[in-house]
């Protein structure tokens, strides 16, 4: 069967911004306009289409990426809806890693807000090409262009307006199209289904040159094709002007910044046509480029359906209905359902059972698919979010992804005997859908401890334990956290030695730890002259790490520290892996002890917005909870207090800012760094007394 829609014509884009900005809102307009839904959901009343789990209907956010597909100027566009809320930051991560474009909205009246920031920094990350939309304009206070400077300072980006609005708050009506100078006015009585293409009215001629002005030079600066056609009196038309605005925002070096107000219906078709018009098809982008999982060798696969087939499983969730759906991003080839395909990060092969096009959580059934689709795959059991499926005969891995590790934690228990075995089932479905959530057992209590990324996260959880798992689980109080590092460069000696009356055990190995800083792990090899042998230097550093896993001071994972092995010895009849294991670890735990440990907790960037009478109260409260104010600014009717404070001290805060404030306040936080605590803070540790 042959492919349906051009390559050229084919958009994979992402919808990101922080929590309320309107993502949700935005893409119901865009389904309802492409033809796609006759009616618009709300996220207020509970309809929207892409928030379709209980819990997202109940709260009004968005809690899991969902995708889906529509038409508009004949070209197909794949849209994936992201959350806005830092706890399910990994939804973001892991659309971005397989999008090719991105439109990021912002909130015309709050501007660019903390999670705008972090999704920002993700998509610089994986080099993805954006497109900006101002939302709320309708809005009191709304403010495109102190928005578009707060791009400028804050995510260090290269905005250019193509819009500017007509009107502002309760007398916005329209956009005015710089491009093509022209005014675009929505006609409420149709939805803004219909809307009238005018002059752009006297009122707002001057500004409109201006604004192009700048503009036509910001694209200037930025491409030399356009720069020789504006600067050598060339002519230049309008179609010259998007060929070069796509250029640059392909390039990453402009983002379009559009304006409207998806609430009120005004503003969405203009975004439309600019999804087309400069956001990159995959045919735009370079090849992937990978490596042979057998040979180590580099491979290359170019966006073409006659290439080999490789597609990246970058989402897993279990669906009531058919099992596992594994979403895949297509990078080359074609494939049939029914077709065998190899697992390279696994090495396994496995059987390709239906392919579904996702409409949030409706399927499609589909019998092939091509490059640059993003489709859901039944069928791949052993695969997880980050794996390469690909042509058995043509192996390549594709770099995965990495995660941020969980800084919450809380024991969870079955309420009744029948309930145990449902609960282990469940937490393994959701922890293999979720890389941010882990389950663990504490050694000492024998407790099953579920961890991830914010409280919210966590009542999730354990809010679908309940109703999509039906179990019944009693869970505990939260618990922060914490890690240990070491300060002062050391070394450590392991010696295991057991003889058994037959063949014995034997493995010696020895070891310098250095700090390192951050999160991070590094293994150096430096044996030389075959002290110990080859095989047997995997085995250390296996012993070595499971030893981090338990730190010598409240026993919680070791951070931050570069392992070098450099001397040891063998035998020739008694070594073996596992005695070279042992000996790893207990080196490392002689050498950590010596390296002065100190306790690590986690630290919150948080920034919360309150009227100017609640300010000192709120800073008072945040300096009793050991916080560091970074700043207040002041913007039109309140103040943004932006600060850092540890985690420990941040379990029910909203209660407290609620009766601070007299429910005026909000705040978001998330994750920023982990710091060594505070000597009170080590002794509560030690003790037990509920810091952790």
């Amino acid at each position: 069967m042959a492919r349906k829609v051009p390559l050229e014509r084919v958009r994979n884009v992402g919808i990101m911004a922080h929590i309320d900005a309107g993502k949700t809102t935005t893409t119901e307009r865009i389904l309802y306009y492409t033809g796609v839904n006759y009616k618009m959901g709300e996220v207020h009343e509970g309809t929207a289409t892409m928030d379709w789990m209980e819990q997202e209907k109940e709260r009004g956010i968005t809690i899991t990426a969902a995708s889906t597909t529509c038409f508009w100027r004949d070209h197909r566009i794949n849209i994936i809806d992201t959350p806005g809320h830092v706890d399910f930051t990994v939804e973001v991560e892991r659309s971005l890693r397989v999008l090719d474009g991105a439109i990021a909205i912002f909130d015309a009246v709050a501007g660019v807000e903390p999670q705008s920031e972090t999704v920002w920094r993700q998509a610089n990350k994986y080099g993805v090409p954006r497109i900006a939309f101002v939302n709320k304009m309708d809005r009191v206070d709304a403010n495109f262009e102190r928005t578009i400077e707060m791009m400028r300072d804050r995510l260090n980006a290269k905005p250019v307006a193509i819009q500017i609005p007509w009107g502002v708050e309760s007398s916005f009506k329209g956009v005015i199209d710089l491009v093509e100078m022209r005014g675009i006015v929505y006609k409420d009585e149709t939805l803004g289904a219909d809307y009238k293409v005018t002059e752009i009215p006297p009122e707002y001629k001057e500004k409109a040159v201006e604004m192009r002005e700048v503009m036509l030079e910001a694209i200037a600066e930025e491409d030399e094709e356009f720069l020789e056609k504006f600067l050598g009196g060339h002519d230049w038309n309008v179609e010259d002007v998007r060929s070069a605005l796509r250029r640059c925002t392909i390039a990453g070096s402009l983002q379009p910044v559009l304006c409207g107000s998806a609430f009120k219906n005004k503003g969405i078709q203009p975004l439309l046509d600019a999804i087309v018009d400069y956001l990159p098809s995959p045919k735009d982008l370079p090849p992937v480029e990978g490596k042979n999982p057998i040979s180590d060798e580099k491979e290359v696969r170019y966006p073409k359906d006659d290439e080999p087939f490789a597609a990246l499983v970058f989402k897993i969730m279990n669906d009531p209905f058919v099992g596992q759906l594994s979403y895949i991003r297509v990078y080359s080839g074609s494939l049939s359902s029914g077709d065998t395909v190899l697992n390279a990060a696994r090495g396994k092969q496995e059987r390709i059972g239906r392919l579904l096009r996702m409409h949030a959580n409706k399927r499609e059934e589909i019998k092939e698919i091509y490059t640059g689709d993003i489709v859901a795959v039944v069928g791949l059991k052993t695969a997880v979010t980050g794996d390469t499926i690909c042509t058995p005969e043509y192996p390549i891995l594709l770099e995965s992804m990495r995660f941020p590790e969980p800084v919450i934690s809380v024991s969870i228990e079955p309420k009744t005997k029948a309930d145990q075995e449902k609960l282990a089932k469940a937490l393994s479905k959701m922890s293999k859908e979720d890389p941010t959530f882990k389950v663990s057992v504490d050694k000492e209590t024998g407790q099953t401890i579920i961890s991830g990324m914010g409280e919210l996260h966590l009542e999730i959880i354990t809010d679908r334990l309940v109703r999509e798992f039906k179990v019944g689980a009693n869970v505990g109080k939260p618990k922060v956290s914490f890690r240990e590092t070491i300060t002062v460069p050391a070394e450590g000696e392991g010696k295991y030695i057991k003889q058994t009356g037959g063949r014995g055990q034997y493995g010696h190995c020895k070891i310098r730890i250095r700090p390192i800083g951050g999160r991070d792990f590094s293994f150096v090899n430096k044996i030389t002259g075959g002290v110990i042998p080859k095989e047997f230097i995997k085995p250390v550093e296996v012993g070595i790490k499971e030893a981090m896993e338990t730190g010598p001071l409240a026993g919680y994972p070791v951070v931050g520290v570069e392992v070098e092995l450099y001397d040891g010895s063998f035998h020739e009849v008694d070594s073996s892996e596992l005695a070279f294991k042992v000996a790893g670890s207990m080196a490392f735990q002689e050498a950590v002890k010596k390296a002065h440990p100190v306790l690590l907790e986690p630290i919150m960037d948080l920034e919360i917005t309150v009227p100017e009478d609640y300010v000192g109260g709120v800073i008072n409260d945040l300096i009793s909870r050991r916080g560091r104010v970074l700043g207040v600014e002041a913007r039109e009717k309140v103040h943004v207090i932006r600060a850092k404070v540890p985690l420990a001290e941040m379990f029910g805060y909203a209660t407290t800012l609620r009766s601070l404030t007299q429910g005026r306040g909000t705040y978001t936080m998330q994750f920023h760094s982990y710091e060594e605590a505070s000597k009170s803070v080590v002794d509560k540790v030690l003790e037990g007394s509920g810091v952790a």
